[in-house]
């Protein structure tokens, strides 16, 4: 099940809501359970067995670490166990497939015959649950969560639906007291309606909008210069308003249940330097890499050396995170490359003069510095979404000979008919929002929204724009969310 379907909007989701409140709050989280297990058995009941037998797995074995954790030697081993078996299982299920296609490769390459394995289904959010379940044991190792309370907590926490399948990746140290006391005031369920709305026309409106866009020119063999850069661009759109949308609508949904989240975007796309834009993008998974991976690893506690070499195995870790391809471990390169490099040229891209608020002013030298370096970033990240999307390296390749104008400029014919004239205004609104979010966001969080007309019309056209996305998702087939495959 996903949200964006009648199904969930106008059965899964009232019926919860209602069973939620009409509950007592105790009774709220085993409510929580059953129907975060309702949404993602959905789909199909085996793996919803995997993700309890993980939950299970993780209490046992973390109730062990907490006990033991003064001991030291026993709790270790338990923390080990659990994160062996949490790790292991994602290997299997996420990386049989690529290793197996990968050993074949070889194998051809010296005249042997491939190993014919089979074929493993990936479950769907598996990447999210096994980094919250995993976090759970260091934390309660670490003495920075307390142990969940019973089996029910626990399960309830890494089986939250309106983050289970594609994030934010929560930690439990975050949301323990929130399982004891939630505030479900009013106010707090109708801004949870409104951030709903926000990410589902995001997600409606504008990703599945120019998403032919991009389809279209990744489908070409030679794509011309203006199909590979539209097809370059749709896919830098849309995979930031698909996955912003389905945060925002994560996030939605905990309030309306009185949970409060994590934000998992900060205006990506307005950042000065990839480190600054690895702050902004996705942080929850960025903050999850550094906190159980590149901190572990020694982070900036050794040589120049050492350091280089640990963001590089993050950024390399990160992308195979995102999936089993060689793609995937290029990209990571790739921005891994980009991180060390600034780094060793001493720009900090999260410093605080790359991060200062947007609107914040500057003088003429300051704006066109801005400008400059927020155009060069953004260059280097769209050419990291080029192989992000492709099928595989020589598609991407294509891509890239298409938007240094060596296929020509023409291929486009039809990029030309599946991009409709909406897929087209859409693109360009969709950048028109990028660049103004910002500062429409910083106005309205400083103008109370019972004195401001204008920013109740905002509010009010939000609702109506989400009547239209609901219209047109009745007129459209099934679209998941990209990050669903990850």
């Amino acid at each position: 099940m996903i949200f964006s379907t009648t199904l969930f909007l106008f059965l899964f989701l009232p019926l919860f809501l209602i069973g939620y409140y009409a509950l007592p709050f105790r009774a709220r989280t085993a409510w929580i359970l059953l129907g975060s297990w309702v949404f993602y058995g959905w789909w199909r009941l085996d793996f919803l067995a995997l993700l309890g037998a993980s939950t299970v797995w993780t209490y046992l074995l973390g109730g062990v670490v907490a006990r033991h954790r003064e001991q030291g030697r026993r709790a270790y081993r338990a923390l080990w166990v659990g994160v062996a078996l949490n790790l292991g299982i994602l290997g299997y299920f996420k990386y049989f497939n690529f290793g197996v296609d990968t050993l074949n490769a070889l194998l051809g390459a010296v005249g042997v015959s491939p190993w014919q394995a089979w074929q493993v289904i990936l479950p769907i959010g598996i990447s999210f649950y096994v980094f919250q379940a995993t976090s759970y044991l260091v934390d309660v190792w670490r003495g920075d969560a307390p142990p969940a309370a019973n089996y029910l907590e626990l399960a309830a926490y890494i089986s939250l639906f309106p983050q289970l399948i594609a994030g934010p990746i929560l930690r439990y140290k975050d949301l323990a007291a929130q399982f004891r006391h939630r505030d479900h005031r009013f106010d707090a369920f109708a801004d949870g309606a409104y951030r709903f709305m926000i990410g589902f026309c995001r997600k409606v409106l504008i990703a599945d909008t120019v998403a032919v866009i991009a389809d279209a020119a990744f489908a070409l063999p030679h794509p011309g210069f203006t199909a590979a850069w539209l097809g370059a661009l749709a896919y830098t759109v849309q995979l930031y308003f698909d996955f912003t949308g389905y945060s925002d609508m994560a996030i939605g949904l905990g309030l309306m249940m009185g949970f409060r989240f994590m934000e998992n975007f900060n205006y990506p796309y307005i950042s000065r330097s990839i480190t600054e834009f690895w702050r902004r993008w996705h942080i929850s998974l960025s903050t999850w890499l550094r906190d159980y991976l590149y901190i572990p690893l020694g982070g900036n506690r050794g040589t120049t050396a050492r350091t280089y070499r640990n963001i590089a195995l993050v950024m390399l870790l990160g992308g195979l995170w995102h999936g089993a391809a060689w793609t995937f471990v290029i990209w990571g390169a790739w921005h891994g490359t980009i991180l060390v490099l600034e780094r060793w040229r001493g720009r900090r891209g999260a410093s605080r003069s790359d991060q200062r608020d947007p609107g914040t002013s500057l003088d003429g030298r300051g704006r066109l510095w801005a400008i400059a370096t927020t155009a060069r970033t953004m260059l280097i990240v769209v050419a990291g979404w080029v192989v992000f999307r492709a099928p595989d390296v020589s598609s991407a390749i294509a891509i890239y000979r298409g938007m240094v104008g060596l296929n020509g400029s023409g291929a486009f014919s039809l990029v030309a008919l599946q991009a409709s004239g909406l897929s087209l205004v859409t693109l360009m609104v969709a950048f028109a929002i990028i660049y103004t979010e910002p500062f429409l966001h910083r106005w309205m969080g400083r103008v109370p929204v019972h004195v401001s007309p204008a920013v109740r019309m905002v509010r009010v056209g939000t609702a109506a724009l989400f009547v239209l996305a609901v219209i047109k998702l009745q007129a459209e087939a099934f679209s998941p969310f990209l990050y669903f495959q990850f």
